[in-house]
């Protein structure tokens, strides 16, 4: 069990038949999330290929996050919440300036996690792609907006996820203070790793 701080990052192999269990510990709090096999980082989450198999956009029980070589690396196999965003991206200080304007420039985001983390494994922001947002609410219109709105989670609600081979998997607990998606005020979730059944 590991409580990730408010704003931080975290990173951990998942080994194949393991399961990640991400708790919202607060409630309204967005989980931006990457991974990629453990023994082959070319080998990466893939929105399309993900998006492709789940036949929609929202991920939850049942949905199987496929690799750009359309393998399986992870299965969400339990979801209190509901359904979670595959579309909204990762915060960054280019799309804070452009949104929210030039005073946020030097506000932390999702990332510089994801590049201060993925450093520790070789990675560069070349292998970053787009990526899941746990927990959080961005409907789509008919006319294809995206919003990003007040959060469906809770305090206590939970995705578990199981590894379908060794993965690495890169999380940043979101430093957003602009938008409702961490109901402006981040918060710590948990993040644990269990050998054969689900926590």
């Amino acid at each position: 069990m590991t409580v990730v701080p408010a704003r931080a990052a975290w990173s951990a192999t998942v080994r194949a038949g393991q399961y990640l269990t991400l708790t919202d510990l607060h409630g309204n709090q967005a989980v931006d999330f990457l991974v990629y096999d453990a023994h082959d980082t070319a080998v990466r989450y893939s929105a399309p290929d993900t998006l492709q198999a789940a036949n929609g956009i929202f991920l939850t029980t049942g949905s199987v996050l496929m690799s750009n070589e359309h393998t399986p690396l992870m299965t969400v196999v339990d979801d209190t919440c509901g359904r979670h965003d595959t579309l909204g991206g990762a915060c960054s200080k280019e799309s804070n300036t452009l949104r929210y304007g030039h005073h946020t420039w030097s506000q932390h985001a999702c990332v510089d996690n994801f590049l201060a983390e993925g450093a520790r494994h070789g990675l560069t922001k070349r292998d970053l792609v787009s990526n899941i947002n746990w927990y959080m609410n961005v409907p789509v219109e008919k006319d294809g907006t995206l919003g990003i709105v007040d959060g469906l989670s809770a305090p206590g609600l939970k995705v578990v996820l199981r590894a379908e081979t060794d993965v690495l998997v890169l999380v940043s607990n979101c430093p957003q203070i602009n938008n409702p998606c961490n109901g402006f005020e981040p918060t710590p979730v948990d993040l644990t790793i269990t050998d054969g059944t689900a926590a």
